[in-house]
């Protein structure tokens, strides 16, 4: 998370231009007849926007306005799908907003960084598996859950960072070139927790992700050999 006073004014104007298409992209997108018409999804998205709001908070701040925090997008949009994923990252980001956590300034960068590259990355990648149709459920919690999530990190880490080299107005610690190393300590954890939520909801609630094929990769081993005969 970026504070507004490290980033030129085009960065932060351009930041809310594309968060804001994304935004109305994400409204018209979601299914708001399925949301208003089923309650279980309603606790779903509540309780998202409760839990990506208290693992927000959990962040280290440095004194030069940069603010570090775990993402956990990758298991938010695998449960709820990208457009009331999105639109659960923004009130995790009004909340933080609302207790002085988060400047407004910023917000349109923070979302395209914390929100939109990892809905984008995870999307992505279930596409991808999703078109492989793969019968293997560890293929779904690794290419669904634990990669995208690492890559996710990366993806945000390295936007950041080259956000803050293009406006310059953050000095560059003199450490840079040992940045690489860092990255891996940071893409790993998050991997953990997205992987582990996602594998937990996949064992115990797999009605509960959006992105699940259930009739597909928790079918009885002997249907495949069946229906092959």
């Amino acid at each position: 998370m970026i504070a507004s006073n490290l980033l030129a004014f085009s960065t932060l104007f351009g930041g809310w231009l594309i968060y804001g298409l994304a935004l109305l992209w994400a409204v018209a997108r979601a299914p708001w007849v399925e949301l208003f018409s089923d309650l279980r999804r309603q606790h779903l998205l509540f309780g998202t926007m409760l839990a990506l709001f208290l693992l927000w908070l959990v962040r280290r701040d440095f004194d030069s306005g940069l603010s570090y925090h775990f993402i956990g997008m990758t298991a938010v949009t695998l449960l709820l799908d990208w457009p009331l994923a999105v639109l659960a990252g923004l009130a995790a980001q009004l909340g933080l907003l609302a207790i002085g956590r988060m400047d407004l300034a910023s917000l349109g960068v923070n979302g395209v960084l914390l929100v939109l590259i990892p809905v984008v990355v995870t999307e992505l990648c279930a596409i991808r598996v999703e078109r492989a149709q793969p019968r293997n459920l560890f293929v779904y919690i690794f290419f669904c859950g634990f990669f995208p999530a690492a890559l996710a990190t990366l993806m945000t880490l390295l936007g950041g960072l080259a956000l803050l080299w293009m406006d310059g107005l953050f000095p560059m610690p003199p450490w840079l070139d040992d940045f690489a190393g860092y990255l891996w300590l940071v893409a790993f954890p998050e991997a953990f927790i997205n992987g582990t939520i996602v594998t937990a909801l996949v064992v115990f609630y797999p009605d509960w992700l959006e992105t699940f094929n259930r009739s597909r990769y928790l079918q009885a081993p002997w249907k495949e050999g069946d229906r092959g005969e």
